[in-house]
C-alpha cells in the first residue's frame, strides 16, 4: 500500500464514526451473533471475542478454529488496548514508520500482534471501554468483520 496516510486517516474516521451512546453485555451478544451469522453465511471460520475492561463477555470459536486463534486474539486486543486505536491502525502505522512494536516500545511478537482484527469499543462520553476482536483470516478481513459487527449493532 503506497498511501499510508489516506489508509490511517480512514481508519482514524471508523473510530469517531463508531461509537456507542451505551454499551451494554446485551449489546455484546448482539454483535457476537451477528457475527456468527455472518461468518455462517460466508462460510468463515472465526474466533469472536467481546471484552469490557479485563472483562471477557463474549467468546465464540467456530469448528475448525484453534486455540492459535484464541492467542491471536489475546495478542492483538493487547495491541488494541495499548494504544487505544484499532490492530489495523497500529499495523499500517507502523508499516508506513518502517518499524516494529519491539523497536519502538520493546513489545515483543510473541505477546503483542500489530495485526488487524481488534477494535476499540467506544462510548460517547466515556472514551474506549473496551474491544471487539475477530481472528481467523487475514488481517484485513477480520477488521471488516468487527466493522461490520459494529456498525450493525450501533445504538
Amino acid at each position: 500500500m503506497e498511501n499510508y496516510t489516506a489508509f490511517l486517516q480512514e481508519l482514524e474516521n471508523q473510530e469517531k464514526e463508531l461509537q456507542f451512546t451505551e454499551f451494554t453485555n446485551e449489546t455484546a451478544l448482539a454483535i457476537g451473533l451477528f457475527l456468527i451469522d455472518k461468518a455462517k453465511k460466508e462460510n468463515k471460520k472465526i474466533t469472536i471475542d467481546v471484552m469490557r475492561g479485563n472483562h471477557q463477555i463474549f467468546h465464540y470459536s467456530f469448528d475448525g478454529t484453534t486455540e492459535e486463534n484464541d492467542q491471536w486474539v489475546i495478542r492483538k486486543n493487547r495491541v488494541a488496548n495499548k494504544f487505544q486505536k484499532s490492530s489495523l491502525y497500529i499495523e499500517y502505522k507502523l508499516k508506513s514508520e518502517n518499524t516494529t512494536l519491539e523497536q519502538t516500545h520493546g513489545l515483543p511478537f510473541a505477546e503483542y500482534a500489530p495485526c488487524g482484527g481488534s477494535f476499540p469499543i467506544i462510548e460517547k462520553g466515556k472514551g474506549m471501554i473496551g474491544t471487539l476482536t475477530v481472528s481467523g483470516l487475514t488481517g484485513e478481513e477480520d477488521h471488516e468483520m468487527v466493522v461490520a459487527g459494529i456498525r450493525a449493532n450501533l445504538t
